[in-house]
């Protein structure tokens, strides 16, 4: 019996080594940091993975999350850009990278983004936090609300800076799998790239100097983001996105054992996937494709536009020829705006679905009034009896 256990510990132990094996077998390139993953951004495949679901400490990689939150605001209107914060005492006391905010001091919120983006700053983090939720408290509960909606399994916040807590105590934990997810989602967001993408800028009227933690935005051609992090416990981390000739890619190191080879780690999975794929371009900024009914409008149908340049990006052996699927309301109601979503456009290879995007209103349609109204259906009726 005793024989028995001992052969089936063996034979798990070198099953599980000949798994490992392969998995970094798999790998196109030796990859020395704890995890890693390569995502490319419009289909979410992703083309290189160690231990991506690995849950480790993040350090300010963690800042994403609260980008995301300060953007998501801004969207609905909860808050704008040119807001004026005043800084608190508790966000002033943040130790680790920071601006120097003096308690009282006042800084728009883009200016804090702008902060957070570039130099990962901690007191502009915390002012932001406080400024969104009224504490910075609240505003974990808020990180991890928003984390639990995403599906970051293996994400949790205890802060929104990305330090180690004070007085010890687990600290906030991802993995390269989650910051993917969100990076993800904080793309649909190009406002954050205006400040993660800038390598030199200033604050307070050019007295506060700030130069970019992310050194590849200036020696990397195409990387505009996102956020890098460190502390001793997680090691050199870094999310990055690149964008070449259509293809945008999504990169994530996190515990490399030195900057260099983070940095070095991401320009090999960038490089390997700009040498993967292709953007193809299927229709045109403004091309229409169709055209719909509109009830009580003052126009009786509005044109149904692509918004912008539509691109599929495939695997650059792919040959085959996209489909192109319009799915188009036969009536909406008024009032339109121009741009306003009404149907969509559907792009397929080989049948699996690559692209999804909306289709919009060239004009706007104002509402008719009564009498029109009463006219427009006489006029539908009449049409349909003569046909």
């Amino acid at each position: 019996m005793r024989k028995r256990w001992r052969t089936l510990v063996i034979l798990t132990f070198l099953l599980g080594l000949l798994c490992a094996q392969s998995t970094l077998a798999a790998l196109p390139f030796n990859i020395q940091s704890e995890s890693a993953l390569l995502m490319e951004v419009t289909s979410g495949e992703i083309l290189v993975d160690k231990n991506s679901k690995k849950p480790l400490p993040p350090a300010s990689i963690t800042k994403m999350m609260l980008m995301l939150l300060v953007m998501e605001a801004v969207e609905s209107r909860q808050i704008k850009l040119t807001d004026k914060i005043i800084a608190s005492p508790e966000a002033c006391r943040m130790g680790g990278s920071q601006i120097w905010l003096e308690p009282g001091e006042e800084m728009t919120v883009e200016d804090l983004m702008k902060a957070v983006s570039i130099v990962s700053a901690n007191d502009a983090s915390v002012a932001l936090a406080e400024y969104i939720s009224g504490s910075h408290e609240e505003f974990v509960k808020l990180m991890n609300k928003r984390g639990s909606e995403l599906g970051l399994e293996n994400t949790i916040y205890v802060n929104a800076t990305g330090l180690s807590p004070d007085g010890g105590g687990p600290g906030n934990q991802t993995s390269a799998y989650d910051q993917a997810i969100l990076a993800r989602e904080l793309l649909k967001h190009p406002t954050v790239l205006k400040w993660t993408g800038t390598w030199i800028d200033s604050l307070r009227g050019g007295e506060s100097f700030l130069r970019n933690t992310n050194n590849l935005v200036r020696f990397y051609d195409g990387c505009d983001g996102l956020k890098t992090g460190y502390t001793s416990e997680a090691g050199y981390c870094l999310v990055a996105t690149a964008q070449r000739n259509g293809v945008r890619l999504l990169a994530v190191v996190m515990k490399a054992p030195t900057s260099p080879v983070r940095n070095n780690e991401i320009t090999k999975l960038f490089n390997y996937g700009f040498s993967q794929y292709k953007a193809l371009k299927v229709l045109n900024a403004g091309q229409i494709i169709g055209k719909t009914k509109v009830m009580k409008g003052c126009s009786s149908e509005v044109n149904l536009i692509v918004p912008e340049d539509l691109l599929v990006v495939i695997k650059k052996d792919v040959q085959a020829t996209p489909e192109v699927i319009a799915q188009i309301p036969p009536k909406v109601r008024a009032p339109l705006a121009a741009g306003e979503p009404v149907g969509q456009i559907i792009v397929k290879i080989d049948g699996e679905t690559k692209v999804t995007a909306d289709l919009v209103a060239e004009s706007a349609v104002e509402e008719s009034g009564f009498f029109r109204f009463l006219w427009q259906i006489g006029k539908s009726i009449a049409e349909g009896f003569f046909r």
